[in-house]
């Protein structure tokens, strides 16, 4: 029995090039800025591009507090971005936060939690300190804000793929020449576009009180590589076939590993896949990529007796983990979502209809 594609761990971030549009503005987090002198123009306001305004607003970052390290201190999408995991970790406070913290509030006063617990590892025994790389640093802080300003949910469910492994083995056989192999996870992505078209909430992204819909259909996929996930995006996936997509993912792959990927190839996805499918594992839960809505992930296919009415018959399951953004989509939403899926996924000629 085959099994789901190799992939990447849980969690999916967007690229740091790709200003994410979240959702409706957030309440104020209370974030608070380190003792510094602020970068302000000569109006007394921050110096920040609209874009970089409507960023910090979503995120509910007060601009005054944040030091520019742009030219002439200009404030950026970055700085922003550091601003906030520096108070997600309790490095630091917002000035709302000083004023309503008792003394010695400590780790997590931005999210009213209890210190972040502080340990001298090297009590206990040897240690050794690695510095993260720049890649987890940049995924760390929108992983953090991803999960904490998103209500997930995650519906777990099963696919019966077996005849579709079947055509997939048997496809691969009639196209060795040709040197493109497909994996599952190029009908994954066929059957998850058909899916898309049918339920477009999944498509969509929150813009304050408004759902923007997309007629486009960009599919991002985690690829782990040596210098941590990163995520290609393969664009107008509607309007490729399987052996194209297989061919495409394979070289935006390459490119991943090799560090060679473009901003233009990180960005844009409307919905994305994370496969531990060569791994193993059963379900997880992966963080939404925002400003995606949701994300599907899969792990390894395995043969499982099936009731079929008569008699329990072996058939290979796909096991199917869908976290959705409750703001956007309902549970029945997401059961149907999920069931219909299933239902390309068991009968691929589905999606021609």
């Amino acid at each position: 029995a085959a099994s789901a594609p190799v992939a990447a761990p849980a969690a999916v971030v967007a690229p740091p090039a790709a200003a994410p549009v979240v959702a409706p503005a957030a309440p104020e987090l209370a974030l608070d800025v380190p003792a510094h002198a602020p970068g302000a123009s000569t109006l007394g306001l921050p110096h920040a591009s609209p874009s970089v305004r409507k960023f910090a607003r979503e995120l509910g970052v007060p601009l005054e507090e944040v030091k520019g390290q742009g030219p002439k201190g200009r404030i950026t999408q970055d700085d922003v971005q550091a601003f906030t995991k520096a108070v997600m970790s309790g490095a630091t406070q917002t000035k709302a936060q000083a004023a309503k913290a008792p003394a010695g509030g400590g780790d997590g006063a931005g999210l009213g939690l209890i210190p972040w617990p502080k340990v001298d590892f090297a009590k206990f025994g040897p240690i050794e300190r690695k510095e993260m790389g720049r890649i987890k640093k940049i995924s760390g802080a929108n992983l953090l804000r991803n999960a904490v300003m998103i209500p997930a949910v995650t519906n777990h469910d099963d696919a019966d793929i077996t005849d579709l492994e079947a055509f997939r083995v048997s496809t691969n056989k009639e196209n060795e020449k040709s040197g493109v192999k497909v994996t599952m996870l190029a009908f994954l992505i066929k059957a998850c576009v058909a899916a898309l078209k049918k339920f477009p909430d999944f498509n969509s992204s929150l813009d304050g009180d408004a759902l923007v819909y997309k007629n486009y259909w960009h599919i991002g996929f985690a690829a782990d590589t040596p210098n941590g996930l990163m995520v290609p995006v393969l664009k107008d996936a509607d309007k490729k076939g399987v052996l194209q997509i297989s061919q495409e993912m394979s070289e935006l792959a390459k490119k991943a590993r090799e560090g060679k990927l473009s901003p233009a190839e990180m960005t844009g996805a409307t919905f994305t896949i994370s496969s531990l499918g060569g791994i193993g594992g059963r379900y997880f839960t992966p963080i939404i990529n925002a400003p995606e809505v949701a994300i599907l992930g899969v792990c390894k296919s395995q043969m499982e007796p099936v009731w079929n009415g008569k008699e329990f018959v072996p058939r290979l399951m796909l096991p199917l983990s869908l976290t959705w953004d409750h703001r956007v989509i309902d549970g029945a939403s997401a059961a149907r979502f999920n069931v219909y899926l299933g239902q390309i996924l068991s009968d691929f000629r589905r999606v021609l209809l």
